[in-house]
């Protein structure tokens, strides 16, 4: 089976929907935030292995409580995953923690940041060139 296949893409988005289910309704860890998402899942095309990356919704404490707690729960996540889908092989889990909306929320904040100074500088200038021209 190729990576980009048809089936793969196909698991990839069950596998994801499940872990989904799983970990926001059936995992009662309480290192695990409340607001845990699964933001992509990659399952090999061997399916021996799979790449869950996760974001959650709080600080840095919040986040590496919630990867610990999943990490202390794979077995019984795997366990579950079994009997959701009937694979060949259930793949071993790794959890990732997805930066990529922080990142994106950092990114807009500067971005904000820069078009503001840019109104600034604008108007100071063209305030110059109102004076000048009276």
């Amino acid at each position: 089976m190729r990576k980009n296949s048809v089936k793969n893409t196909r698991i990839n988005g069950e596998v994801q929907r499940v872990l989904a289910q799983i970990i926001r309704g059936e995992i009662k860890d309480p290192r695990i935030a409340p607001m845990t998402s699964v933001v992509a899942v990659e399952v090999a095309p061997d399916l021996k292995t799979c790449k869950a990356w996760i974001s959650v919704l709080g600080d840095e404490k919040a986040q590496t409580d919630t990867l610990a707690g999943l990490k202390s729960a794979e077995g019984y996540i795997r366990g579950q995953l079994a009997r959701t889908i009937n694979l060949r092989n259930t793949p071993q889990i790794t959890f990732i923690m997805d930066q990529s909306i922080a990142y994106g929320v950092s990114m807009s904040k500067r971005i904000d940041e820069v078009v503001a100074s840019d109104r600034e500088v604008a108007g100071e200038s063209k305030g110059n060139e109102d004076e000048e021209n009276q």
